[in-house]
């Protein structure tokens, strides 16, 4: 698919309740190349109190995220963590003290078979993150991780296929398996990765008992330029999955996608709060986003 280079591609997109603006405070002070973007607030008609902030934009080491105040309906996991590729010694101590703090460990920092250091936590706020010693230089420094558990073990190598054939400039890397012996079952996904549009993302998937899953606190926002690419990946991902109001969509393996047009933020940062109001409400009618749509109750007397 044609994408835009002058923007991210895919921008992961974090579900808080009501602290999204402490969360990016805390992550922007942690994190080098990181700045806060833009702030928007809801408005009149909109689903939370007008005048709240709705969403903030974030880089962290050169890479956009967005954070939202969406309420408590949804609860991060493991099943999607960030995955740090940290240069030197004094960089993942720092990183997994500021991270760990007020969490919760789920892998100690320290050394494995498959890594000289290497820590897994849960912050304050329940977001995941993996803390690697990198080997070796990395362009990007945080790669979105999936873990694939319960009901969607063994659908790791599907899903990943699945998802490197709807976008330009995507490949497989590395696709590593368990072996007999290993603990896991034999030829399932040990370790992924692949690239989306150009991005770095990584999979794994375990048999082991897990309470959690993929859930809508992290989902992956897509940023397309047309219609036809919102009505292509629309229709591709959620085929056995579950199609959400305002462009949210589940895919049938459980992860949660946002296919949403360009032209959707330009015309909600409208200077005219009015004609930003309607566009939000005509969104708010919708599932699939129609561009179309939008530019009508943008542009309706």
């Amino acid at each position: 698919m044609a994408g835009e280079n002058s923007i991210q591609k895919i921008v992961p997109f974090l579900w808080f309740d009501t602290q999204a603006e402490e969360a990016v405070s805390h992550y922007v002070s942690i994190f080098d190349r990181s700045k806060i973007g833009d702030i928007a607030r809801y408005g009149e008609g909109s689903p939370g109190p007008a005048g709240r902030v709705m969403t903030v934009t974030f880089e962290l080491e050169g890479q956009e995220f967005t954070a939202l105040n969406g309420g408590p309906e949804f609860n991060f996991t493991p099943a999607i963590s960030f995955f740090v590729n940290c240069a030197t010694e004094e960089e993942i101590d720092r990183l997994f003290m500021k991270l760990s703090e007020g969490g919760q460990v789920l892998m100690e920092l320290d050394k494995y078979p498959f890594s000289d250091k290497f820590g897994w936590t849960n912050d304050r706020y329940g977001v995941s993150w993996q803390l690697n010693l990198a080997t070796a230089a990395h362009s990007q420094k945080i790669i979105p991780f999936f873990t694939f558990v319960g009901k969607q073990h063994g659908k790791a190598e599907e899903a990943v296929n699945t998802y490197v054939s709807l976008f330009d400039r995507s490949g497989i890397q590395a696709l590593e398996r368990y072996g007999a012996g290993e603990g896991e079952p034999e030829g399932t996904v040990k370790h992924a990765r692949f690239t989306l549009h150009g991005q770095e993302f990584m999979a794994m998937e375990s048999g082991l008992e897990h309470a959690w899953t993929f859930t809508e606190a992290v989902s992956l926002l897509v940023n397309c330029g047309s219609q036809a690419e919102v009505d292509e990946l629309w229709e591709k991902l959620s085929t056995g999955g579950e199609e959400g109001p305002c462009g949210w969509l589940k895919d049938k393996y459980g992860v949660s996608w946002q296919i949403v047009p360009t032209i959707l933020g330009t015309l909600l940062q409208d200077r005219d709060a009015e004609k930003a109001s309607r566009v939000m409400k005509a969104m708010l009618q919708m599932k699939k986003i129609d561009i179309a749509g939008l530019r009508q109750a943008y542009d309706a007397a």
